[in-house]
């Protein structure tokens, strides 16, 4: 692989006039702009569909593994078929600001709209669209009816439902696709508007040589299809209820760690079932995008498993992960297959083994490389220690942007920064061009800026932070940002470290 470049910017993030980014003209714009200045990928988040409940629309708390977010879904393109009208569109309030999400108004205003326009559609005697249904039966037929039931329960999570389908007794299913047939086929509508539009934005992206890396979470939502219909892959009892829960240890960032809730795998099952579940998983993201970034790929070595119940991560501990042996089989069912290994986190020995037995590139961050805890020259997110088959990256959706970061740290990280760079003159509010230029010079094969750095953007701009809800995953560009200027400067800088995407290079 020649060395490349490439931007994180999550679809919500594109401009677009209806509150959220989408798979419409600003999406191709977008990857033109990637073209234009010589990228190869453009990274995005996880495309499940979220909700507005306790996971504060977050993508790695997705109802499905499988499903697409309905908020991607184009309403221009809903307008040009004829199901939806531009006056009903331009009329509907999603909020006023638009460089940021608004999601209560998004879900009030978005799905009333897409209502209508499945509504309209007569999509039931589309033969297309049959083809689609029976082709994704696998996944579909289960996620359709949970999202229908869901729906005709005030949107209550799974656990919450009468037992009998809860329990998924199968008189209770029986009876719930009967009542709720029309709920189960506008889900299905769209699940074939999403996966149809973005499917022409991918051929757009390849047509233009741009690769998408795609982003899976390796744990699914305890409120997901995935859960309710397939019990025996995960740590649940009798009542299906989770026995324990995924987190984080205490460290010296979170004194009662990271409890985030999602249910465990029983691995023991999986390798007994070939990992089938995992290979479809990993055969349809394949499908979906041209490279796979696995995120929190340190718990298949190890995953903290905290007892159920608990109000803290304090009294979790490590549990063995299936280790190599899922890739291993992974390799056999789909071939070598391009995957970016997040191993951030607590490291250990076994941990960066795993890492070197699967052949995946890791992720190096540079935010990392200057904590006063840790002035050793062996830091390995300090970029001399980079080989080259890693990821750099100036920080993730989970990061301070590197502007915040600059004005967030100690001084004494300041001035090891500003040592490291050789840099005692540049302005604070350039520096963080500095920081990018030095991911891109760096020997790693791969340099992925997120948006907001490149745009020099404070953390007001940033996408996540952890252990936060109700504010995140909101910011937006607002179009007017990418000037003439950026596309010059970062033209440029790709051709000078030697990341152009030689396709694109006239």
């Amino acid at each position: 692989m020649d060395r490349a470049a490439g931007i994180l910017l999550s679809v919500t993030s594109l401009p677009s006039r209806y509150g959220i980014g989408c798979f419409d003209r600003s999406a191709c714009e977008f990857v033109d702009f990637l073209a234009e200045t010589g990228q190869t990928y453009w990274q995005i988040l996880p495309l499940g569909p979220t909700s507005c409940g306790a996971s504060g629309d977050s993508p790695y708390q997705a109802y499905s593994a499988f499903a697409g977010n309905p908020y991607f879904i184009s309403l221009d393109a809903l307008v040009e078929e004829g199901a939806l009208r531009r006056e009903e569109c331009d009329s509907a309030d999603f909020g006023a600001q638009a460089g940021r999400v608004d999601y209560e108004k998004l879900h009030a205003a978005r799905y009333p709209l897409l209502r209508r326009a499945y509504e309209r559609s007569g999509i039931g005697r589309d033969p297309a669209f049959r083809q689609f249904v029976e082709e994704n039966r696998w996944w579909l037929d289960d996620y359709a009816l949970f999202m229908a039931v869901k729906g005709a329960l005030g949107d209550a999570p799974w656990s919450q439902w009468p037992e009998d389908i809860r329990l998924r007794r199968e008189p209770a299913l029986e009876r719930c696709r009967r009542e709720l047939r029309g709920g189960v086929e506008f889900q299905q509508y769209l699940q074939y508007q999403f996966f149809r539009q973005w499917e022409v934005l991918k051929e757009y992206a390849n047509r233009r040589h741009i690769q998408i890396i795609g982003d899976i979470p390796i744990y699914v939502s305890p409120d997901s299809a995935d859960v309710w219909a397939h019990p025996e892959l995960f740590q649940l009892d009798g009542d299906r209820v989770p026995t324990a829960v995924a987190g984080c240890p205490p460290d010296g960032f979170s004194a009662d760690g990271q409890l985030w809730g999602n249910p465990l795998y029983r691995w023991d099952y999986h390798r007994d079932t070939g990992y089938d579940w995992w290979i479809a998983r990993l055969r349809h993201s394949f499908q979906l995008y041209d490279v796979v970034r696995i995120d929190h790929f340190r718990g298949f070595d190890e995953y903290y498993s905290i007892p159920y119940g608990s109000e803290t991560a304090a009294n979790g501990r490590w549990e063995k992960g299936p280790g190599i042996g899922l890739f291993r089989r992974a390799e056999q069912c789909l071939g070598r297959r391009p995957v970016i290994a997040e191993d951030l986190g607590f490291m250990t020995d076994s941990v960066r083994q795993l890492v070197r037995e699967s052949g995946f590139p890791n992720m190096k961050v540079l935010e990392f490389a200057f904590d006063a805890r840790d002035t050793g020259s062996a830091n390995d997110y300090l970029p001399h220690n980079y080989g080259e088959n890693c990821v750099v990256y100036t920080g993730t959706h989970d990061n301070e942007t590197i502007a915040g970061w600059l004005g967030s740290i100690r001084p004494e990280e300041l001035a090891m920064a500003r040592d490291y760079l050789c840099d005692h003159f540049t302005p604070m509010d350039r520096l963080y061009r500095c920081f990018v230029c030095l991911a891109m010079r760096s020997r790693a094969r791969t340099c992925i800026i997120p948006m907001q750095d490149h745009l020099g953007l404070g953390n007001e701009c940033r996408m996540n932070r952890p252990s936060t809800v109700g504010e995140n995953w909101r910011w937006r560009l607002e179009g007017r940002e990418l000037t003439p200027a950026l596309r010059e400067d970062l033209l440029r800088m790709t051709r000078l470290y030697g990341r152009m995407n030689r396709q694109n290079d006239t």
